[in-house]
Parts: C-alpha cells; sequence; structure tokens
C-alpha cells in the first residue's frame, strides 16, 4: 500500500468544558477509524476548543494539562485501541507557563512527537503569555502505509517559510498543521506554497462555522503530470461545515516526485542565506 489516509477533524469544541471536548474528541478519533484513516488530526488547542477570556487570564491559564495527565493520555490509550495515529493539541502545562501544544501518538499509543508552537500570536489575546517551542521536530511513524517522516506547525506558524523548509531540510514528507483562524485564499495559498516549494505533503485541521470557516485541506507538491500538464496540488479542501473528512495522500507518487524533480533542497545556497538568520534590527 502507498496510500496514507488523513483524517482531518474539522470539529465544533465546547470552549473550556474539557470533559464534552474530550468526549467529542474521542467520538472524532473512532469515526476517522471507522473511515479508514491512517492518522487524525486536531485543529489547534483541541482541549479549550481555542478559546479565550480577554479578561481573567488567570481562568485560562488553569485551563493547561499536562501532558502525561488524563486528557492526553485517553487519546493515547484510543490511539492503541483503534490502532490509529492521533494527533491531538493541547494547552500544555509547564515550568515556564502554558504551551500551545501538539503530540502524536502512533497506533501503539506511543509518543512520537512532541511539538509546541513556536511563532506564538503575541499581538493578540492571551498567546502573549504563552511559552514558546525551540524547536521543528520530526519523527518516523509506522503507518499501514508503511514509515513516514513527518513534521509539525501550528496555525501562525504557516507564516514563516523558514518553519517548513527547516521540516523538509530534516527530510519531511508530510506536515501536520492544526489551525484556529479563518482559512481564506491567501492562506490556503500558503499551504500550497509550502508544500510545492518544499516537496513534502501539507495537511490542515480547521474549527469549522461559525467557530472558524472550515476548510481543512491537504495538499501534496506535485505541481504537473508525468507528461508536463499542470496540476492541482490541492488534494482535498472541506467546505465550512463540522465533520470528520479523510483526505488520501499517494506517498508512492508523492516518493518519486522528490526523487525525481527539482525543487526543494536539491538547488539551495545556504552560503548565501545568512541574512536569514540575523537578529531583525
Amino acid at each position: 500500500m502507498s496510500e496514507l489516509r488523513i483524517a482531518l477533524l474539522q470539529i465544533a469544541a465546547a470552549g473550556y468544558d474539557r470533559v464534552a471536548n474530550l468526549e467529542t474528541g474521542l467520538a472524532a478519533c473512532r469515526r476517522a477509524a471507522e473511515l479508514g484513516a491512517d492518522i487524525a488530526l486536531f485543529p489547534e488547542m483541541w482541549s479549550i476548543g481555542y478559546a479565550f477570556e480577554r479578561d481573567d487570564l488567570e481562568r485560562w491559564r488553569a485551563q493547561a494539562v499536562r501532558r502525561d495527565g488524563e486528557f492526553v493520555g485517553r487519546f493515547a490509550r484510543l490511539a492503541e485501541d483503534l490502532r490509529l495515529a492521533i494527533a491531538v493539541t493541547y494547552l500544555e502545562r509547564g515550568p515556564s507557563g502554558p504551551r500551545n501544544t501538539l503530540t502524536l501518538f502512533d497506533s501503539r499509543g506511543r509518543e512520537a512527537l512532541t511539538y509546541a508552537k513556536v511563532h506564538t500570536c503575541a499581538f493578540d489575546r492571551p498567546e502573549v503569555a504563552l511559552a514558546t517551542g525551540d524547536a521543528f521536530a520530526v519523527a518516523d511513524l509506522d503507518t499501514a502505509a508503511g514509515p513516514v517522516r513527518l513534521g509539525a506547525m501550528i496555525c501562525f506558524d504557516r507564516e514563516f517559510p523558514e518553519a517548513a523548509r527547516i521540516l523538509a531540510l530534516q527530510d519531511a514528507e508530510l506536515i501536520l498543521v492544526p489551525n484556529a483562524c479563518e482559512m481564506e485564499m491567501n492562506r490556503l495559498g500558503q499551504l500550497r506554497a509550502r508544500a510545492f516549494e518544499n516537496m513534502c505533503a501539507v495537511a490542515l485541521a480547521n474549527y469549522p462555522a461559525p467557530q472558524s470557516n472550515g476548510h481543512s485541506a491537504l495538499f501534496d507538491p506535485m505541481a504537473f503530470t508525468s507528461d508536463g500538464v499542470s496540476r492541482d496540488t490541492c488534494v482535498f479542501e472541506a467546505g465550512e461545515e463540522a465533520g470528520v473528512f479523510v483526505a488520501p495522500l499517494d506517498l508512492g507518487a508523492l516518493r518519486e516526485w522528490r526523487r525525481t524533480e527539482v525543487w526543494g533542497g536539491a538547488f539551495r545556497r545556504p552560503d548565501l542565506y545568512g541574512r536569514l538568520t540575523d537578529s531583525p534590527r
């Protein structure tokens, strides 16, 4: 098998009601398994539905959960029960403050990857109080389609081409992107570009309307057919409504594209890119 099936969980959350969010999330994962998915991806900060009360920062901080706690642990156990990889998102409690975090469990319920949002939205909402992540990591995930090399970005990370490029330089074949904002044509265009320029697939899960506007999507990098005709690299795009949407990714075709085409890292000139790591003045 070379087809990887990615469930984009475009589902509505219940704000700070973690019990309701837990049950809704577990049910969505079960539905993803019924639909034959290999991986289930949540929208951003699912544990609290990316909800904020601007006038009660302490109550917001109190919603943070431990990575080894019951909320996250329930998804680890379900991943093992369903034989389904689950990328769950949550407000994580940590020694330096809450973090906006994704943890990916493999189909045996083992932690494969944990990533905390690097580019926090310090200009908006209590994200200014978040501790930021400090690395872009990748992991090899065993799936029914064979091992797949994965990385993750979260929402605003998408705005920075360096984030996807660092993951690509670590040979990521698929980047998971939990999201919690309006996905209009320009933001969707960013995903298309990140996939094409890095020769990897990009999968995004967003909240449905009215919290956000849906449009969860999967893009691959294969811009041309074998006979040179331009093709649409959007493999799947949802509408605004809630649902569990399973999008197929042809890993065999993706790997052949990466092997034979010129994009990605083949002709990079890192000796000329020093300004990219300079601190802004």
